[in-house]
């Protein structure tokens, strides 16, 4: 709509300004002659306002500066722009030539949307002012994924000064800032939040999404190794006890003991889960299987009563970290070479059985328990004896020796160890066989 003495007002104007559509976006702007077509739009124009633009006064500086008797014969200057063939580029052109006219630009921008259409035309015209209002929203407000994705292909048009507020949002100079999100989010998870269990259920979907498993596999892996070393740390001080305090200062010394090795078994397990479950464990597996220290520190807790009304869920704790693991090693989930097998199952074979003498394994909590101590001894068993029948003949002779007290009652309440039985039987007397190469 024409503006008296403003935007489109053909009466005062001495600008004659055609908007066409044309492959070659980067076409220039120039004079013409009058033919039109069904994909152009004429407005008139002040060269007054036009020149806010650098663009224009460049263009009319130089033009006029050569042409200025043939200017002043004409009513209105023509002049052709270039539109690229963009849908609602050509409004986007007419918004910005608009705005030309306004002296305060500081409403002209009320969404991404329009800031992302009329930011191009803004630096093609070199409309600086307007460019830097863009900017300026933009940097402010939030985007959509998609509208990012188009306004960082904007950012190489912007000088460094103008872009450097928009690339803050979406980069950083730190290389490991993902890893380092990562740390603090595991932290977070380990904290004793009012709601802990949505926290680790929000933190376990965030790594299952991440893009990459490497930089979880390293974040995971320093967690569960810090969590082993104060789990460890806690387990040697309550086995070997300084007793030249007084007797008080002593047991509470061994309950704080207790009650940190429970706190932070449970977030090792849950650890270990999460490692699982990204196919990342093979380091967990490792390390559990160099544990004899840590494993002989367990049998010796295990067989004091002390623990029992401290912190009766712990062998449960443990057992289920070992359980996650064999598990993982049986399936072929995680795979690992027979000695760290066999390693495994030497250490952890010993502190299942003073567990299953000696200890009540049900967690402390309100909820029903999913596994009952006698189902977890049970499927720990069966996991041992699946990794036993993995390896060679020798060791697991060795092995197999130490499982006897699997039979609990009579041999019809042990089918799983006489399996194991059977099968090594069955190889054991096996024709020798060879392999020759010819």
């Amino acid at each position: 709509m024409p503006i008296s003495g403003g935007f489109n007002d053909a009466s005062t104007a001495d600008i004659l300004l055609r908007l066409f559509h044309d492959s070659d976006s980067f076409s220039s702007i120039a004079e013409t002659s009058d033919s039109s077509s069904s994909d152009e739009f004429q407005v008139y124009l002040h060269s007054s306002a036009l020149c806010r633009a650098k663009y224009f006064s460049a263009l009319f500086s130089d033009r006029w500066s050569k042409n200025d008797d043939d200017r002043k014969k004409l009513n209105h200057q023509k002049v052709n722009l270039a539109v690229s063939p963009k849908s609602g580029s050509v409004n986007a052109h007419l918004i910005v030539l608009r705005l030309l006219y306004s002296e305060d630009l500081s409403n002209a921008v009320n969404s991404v949307a329009t800031a992302i259409s009329i930011l191009p035309v803004a630096m093609k015209l070199l409309f600086d002012d307007l460019v830097k209002q863009c900017v300026r929203f933009l940097e402010a407000v939030p985007w959509s994924e998609e509208e990012e994705e188009e306004i960082l292909n904007l950012v190489p048009f912007l000088s460094e000064e103008e872009s450097k507020e928009l690339l803050a949002r979406v980069s950083t100079s730190k290389t490991d800032s993902c890893e380092q999100m990562l740390d603090n989010l595991l932290v977070s998870a380990k904290q004793n939040h009012p709601n802990l269990a949505p926290v680790k259920a929000f933190v376990a979907r965030l790594l299952r999404e991440f893009s990459s498993r490497e930089s979880a596999r390293r974040v995971l892996e320093k967690a569960f190794l810090m969590s082993l070393k104060v789990v460890k740390g806690s387990l040697e001080e309550y086995s070997s006890p300084d007793f030249r305090g007084d007797h008080a200062e002593t047991e509470a010394i061994q309950r704080l003991n207790l009650h940190t090795a429970l706190t932070n078994g449970k977030h090792l397990l849950w650890l270990v889960e999460r490692m699982i479950e990204l196919r990342v464990a093979e380091l967990a597996v490792k390390e559990w299987s160099e544990q004899d220290s840590f494993a002989a520190d367990l049998q010796r807790a295990f067989r004091d009563d002390a623990w029992r009304n401290i912190v009766p869920g712990l062998p449960t704790v443990v057992l289920k970290c070992t359980s996650k693991l064999a598990c993982a090693v049986a399936s072929g989930n995680i795979l690992v070479a027979r000695q760290v097998r066999m390693k495994f199952v030497k250490d952890w074979l010993p502190v299942l059985i003073i567990c299953k003498d000696n200890a009540s394994p049900v967690l402390p909590s309100h909820k029903p328990v999913l596994h009952s101590s006698t189902t977890l001894y049970l499927e720990l068993e069966e996991i041992f004896l699946k990794i036993i029948s993995t390896l060679p003949m020798d060791d697991a002779q060795e092995l197999l020796q130490q499982c006897l007290s699997f039979s609990t009652r009579d041999s019809e309440d042990c089918p799983h160890l006489i399996t194991a039985f059977n099968t090594w039987f069955r190889r054991a007397t096996r024709p020798s066989l060879s392999t020759s190469f010819s």
